[in-house]
């Protein structure tokens, strides 16, 4: 993975609902943007310099997250509100700033609200991807598993693809973007996600289709290869989960029942809906996962682990 990967990370979930630290390079964002969708008014707070503005901003956010974290985000609030770059801000350090609605954006903060849902965007792969809370905040894993999936396959190849739980639509687009050959479908059980993913792939310039669909009552078409990152935390896992995730992420595409946390995997390999199958996976259950695949017909099942050595993603193919 590149280092210009971890742009569009948040930087403290490096898989669903656990801290990780890792460092983040942010982007300039749409100043605009940013105003409407915080709803911000004239009032600004006025500080004499770059330097002066960050340190207020970490004197209000100490106690609320760990000292590392601190730093990246003044310099996400202020690239965000202010519409300046990192490098910018360096080289305007001494300049006076304004900053629209900091005291509301601090407070959305000291109560865990992610920030990408305060600004109503995060970077992924190099895609500007809007996110609220009918989707996931696009992870590090994820990525890593778009990766695989192209490296194992023929880019220039008409192939069709499913994106089965789209979410915000991260996966399918960034595979349409890398692979713009492909004919890439996402499904999803939600509506509110699927006006998301919609929007994500007009802002990304790539044409996907999008079908409302419930993987559990319904079956797709025959495709050449199906990716999935379904609902994979059981409920008892809640007590170690990040505030950030269980108070704001949607549970629907979070939390599978205790007694069945294969729920989605089964049903969707035992569709056979494609002869290959990649899937993002609780690091709990990988060897279940792999073990049901093959109990399938599922052959060459493969677990991969992410940068960070954890169990977090499998493949299988029905036809050698």
């Amino acid at each position: 993975m590149h280092i210009d990967d971890f742009a569009w990370t948040y930087y403290t979930f490096c898989r669903k609902g656990t801290k990780k630290n890792g460092f983040v390079q942010i982007v300039s964002r749409n100043l605009l943007f940013c105003r409407q969708n915080l709803h911000i008014s004239n009032k600004n707070t006025t500080f004499a310099n770059v330097k002066e503005q960050i340190n207020y901003i970490i004197s209000q956010l100490q106690g609320f997250y760990p000292r590392e974290e601190l730093h990246e985000l003044a310099y996400w609030i202020i690239e965000e509100t202010v519409g300046l770059t990192r490098t910018q801000l360096f080289t305007q350090s001494h300049n006076r700033v304004d900053i629209p609605n900091l005291p509301q954006i601090l407070e959305r903060l000291k109560n865990h609200e992610p920030i990408q849902y305060i600004f109503g965007h995060t970077q992924w792969m190099g895609l500007d991807l809007h996110v609220n809370a009918a989707t996931l905040i696009p992870r590090p894993e994820t990525a890593e598993l778009v990766e695989w999936i192209i490296a194992n396959s023929d880019t220039s190849a008409p192939l069709q693809v499913l994106d089965i739980g789209t979410g915000s639509g991260c996966i399918a687009i960034a595979l349409k973007k890398r692979c713009p050959a492909w004919q890439i479908k996402g499904v999803d059980v939600s509506d509110e996600a699927l006006v998301v993913a919609k929007a994500n792939a007009k802002r990304n310039g790539v044409q996907i289709e999008w079908k409302k669909m419930d993987i559990l009552s319904q079956k797709p078409d025959t495709v050449d290869i199906i990716v999935s990152n379904p609902p994979y935390i059981c409920h008892k896992e809640k007590a170690t989960m990040d505030s950030r995730v269980l108070d704001y992420e949607p549970h629907n595409a979070l939390f599978v029942p205790d007694d069945n946390p294969l729920l989605f995997y089964r049903r969707i390999a035992s569709m056979k809906s494609s002869n290959v199958l990649y899937f993002e996976i609780n690091e709990a259950y990988g060897n279940q996962v792999c073990n049901m695949m093959n109990e399938l017909g599922y052959k060459d099942v493969q677990i991969k682990n992410d940068i960070y050595g954890k169990a977090r993603m499998v493949f299988g193919r029905i036809k050698a």
